[in-house]
């Protein structure tokens, strides 16, 4: 699903001309695109956004899939994107992404504006386990935005067995958990 509202340099105007439009205030950017400057932001159209980096063989996760799915307000300096075809893939390098390479499961993955995103349980249990330094940030606004999805973050992990960051996670989401409910 491609957004009407959404502009790729080179598909409809030159980057040049996307970018003239923005300097005059018609057009702001979002994720790798442009959008007129009163159009509302969904998760739909952030997530569509990054159609070019994503593409049809990954994810946006982690950080990024946090800000697709509301839970902050700028997309990170570097998006998270992950495979989710059962084949690798040969992979581009790229300064604007990060790439990890295991494959995520068709359950812990949404589509929004034509783009596969992690589910809001598994992006926080993705957070928890990396040693992001805005994780906790990220975690809140998710939690504050997805009803349901801590308890579902616990969930995720108990139906696995050995992850790796495992345990760390689990402390930091209890620790979460503590202070948002007394």
């Amino acid at each position: 699903m491609s957004s009407p509202f959404l502009y790729f340099g080179g598909d409809r105007l030159s980057e040049a001309e996307l970018i003239a439009a923005s300097l005059d205030g018609d057009l702001v950017r979002l994720g790798e695109g442009y959008v007129p400057a009163d159009t509302v932001e969904t998760a739909a159209l952030r997530a569509a956004s990054l159609a070019p980096l994503v593409g049809d063989d990954a994810a946006a996760t982690h950080a990024s899939a946090a800000w697709v799915l509301g839970g902050c307000g700028e997309p990170p300096a570097r998006h998270s994107i992950q495979r989710i075809v059962a084949h690798r893939t040969r992979h581009r390098l790229d300064s604007r992404y990060v790439y990890r390479d295991p494959r995520i499961d068709a359950d812990d993955l949404v589509r929004l504006g034509g783009v596969a995103v992690t589910t809001p349980a598994r992006t926080i249990a993705d957070l928890a386990r990396d040693e992001d330094p805005d994780a906790d940030a990220l975690i809140a606004g998710l939690v504050r935005v997805h009803d349901g999805s801590l308890t579902a973050a616990f969930a995720w992990f108990a139906a696995r067995g050995k992850l790796p960051g495992k345990r760390g996670a689990l402390a930091l989401l209890r620790r979460y958990q503590a202070t948002t409910t007394t």
